[in-house]
Formats: structure tokens, sequence, C-alpha cells
């Protein structure tokens, strides 16, 4: 059995009159889409010359990148991830990509 508690963090006391645990911070804000700078780029590295696209620069929340990746997939109609603030669709989808994000709003969107 664990014996980790997921509420403590850790934590079991502090001298700090001060001291408040992470969860007492806001939760990060999603920037709206005319605020947001992507850039599409196609990469090959360590992917057994495999293409994919990558879609970099994203800020907001992990589940609001997750929709997006989610999102760009379906349209593409392929597989692929959201690792490390990273959206990686499987194969050349840089037009296709690039269009749909500018249909919905990402006007400061580059392709590299």
């Amino acid at each position: 059995m664990s014996k980790k508690k997921s509420g403590s963090h850790g934590i079991v006391y502090s001298t700090d009159p001060s001291f408040r645990l992470d969860e007492d911070l806001p939760a990060e804000v999603t920037a709206p889409p005319t605020q947001q700078w992507l850039k599409i780029k196609l990469d090959t590295k360590q992917r057994a010359g495999k293409a994919v696209t990558l879609v970099e620069g994203f800020s907001g929340r992990k589940e609001d990148l997750e929709d997006l990746g989610k999102k760009l997939k379906t349209h593409c109609g392929t597989g692929g991830s959201v690792k490390d603030g990273i959206v990686i669709v499987q194969g050349d989808q840089r037009d296709k990509i690039l269009q749909w994000l500018l249909k919905n709003g990402f006007a400061s969107t580059k392709r590299i």
C-alpha cells in the first residue's frame, strides 16, 4: 500500500505563518486565440524518417492544449499526441493545420 496522501504534497508541518499550499494559488488562465503566437513546423528527427507536424508556442492550461490537439488531429484525420507543451500530428499537415487555426481565430500563427 502506498503511504502517499494526495492532499498533503509531503508537507507535515510548517512554522511559517504565511505558508500556503500550491492548491491555494490561482489557476493558470489560457490566453484567447488572438493573443496566441503559434508556430507550425515539420520535424523528422528521431522518428525513423517519418514526418510529423509540430505546433509550438501555446500558452495556457494543459487541458486547453490537449483539447486543441484533439481538434487538430480530428480535422486532419490522423493520430498524434500532446507532449511537453507541443502538439504532435502525424504526417505533413502544415497547410491543413494553418488553415484550421486561422479559421478559428489564431491569427498570429506562422508556418516555419
